[in-house]
C-alpha cells in the first residue's frame, strides 16, 4: 500500500511524486510536472518535449515531429493523474480511455516545446470520467480534445 502522507497531498508534484501515483515508467511516462491540481476538477500539467524522446528516432527523420496520439496519451496520463492522486491507494486502481473526441491538431509538436496540458472534469457517471483537455505551446493552442475514461481496479503482477 502507497503513503499517501501529507508530502503527496499538495497543489504541485514533481517526477517523483508522479511516478508514485500513475503505473507508466521510462520511455512511456509523458508528464513531467504537476503545476496545479484542484481535486476532482482540474489538472495542469507540464511535459518537456527533448530531442532525447525515443520516438524522435524514426518521427521523422530530419524533421522530428511528436506523433499526435502521444499528445492525446500525455493528456490521457494528466486526466488519471487527476482521479487517482485523490485516492487512499492509487496503485490499486487505474484509468483506461474509453473515448476520444473532438480532436484538433493545431500546430505540431517538436523538440524544445513545453507542453501545458490542462485537463478539466467535465462528469462523472458511475467509473466514467469525462474530461476537456487542451495542449498550448507557448500561450497557444497545440492540441484539444474531449476524453473519456473508466476507473478500473489494477491487475496485481
Amino acid at each position: 500500500m502507497i503513503d499517501m502522507s501529507e508530502d503527496l497531498i499538495k497543489n504541485s508534484y514533481n517526477i517523483q511524486d508522479i511516478i508514485k501515483i500513475l503505473p507508466h515508467r521510462y520511455p512511456f511516462v509523458l508528464i513531467d510536472r504537476i503545476d496545479e491540481v484542484k481535486q476532482g476538477e482540474f489538472v495542469n500539467a507540464i511535459k518537456n518535449v527533448t530531442i532525447n524522446e525515443p520516438f524522435f528516432q524514426g518521427h521523422f527523420p530530419g524533421q522530428p515531429v511528436m506523433p499526435g496520439v502521444l499528445s492525446l496519451e500525455s493528456m490521457a496520463q494528466a486526466t488519471a493523474f487527476l482521479m487517482l492522486h485523490e485516492l487512499d491507494d492509487p496503485l490499486k486502481k487505474n484509468m483506461f480511455i474509453s473515448g476520444v473526441d473532438k480532436v484538433r491538431y493545431r500546430r505540431l509538436i517538436t523538440p524544445g516545446d513545453t507542453l501545458n496540458i490542462n485537463i478539466k472534469l467535465v462528469s462523472k457517471k458511475l467509473t466514467l470520467y469525462k474530461f476537456d483537455g487542451t495542449i498550448k505551446i507557448d500561450g497557444k493552442l497545440a492540441v484539444q480534445a474531449k476524453i473519456s475514461s473508466n476507473l478500473v481496479d489494477r491487475v496485481e503482477v
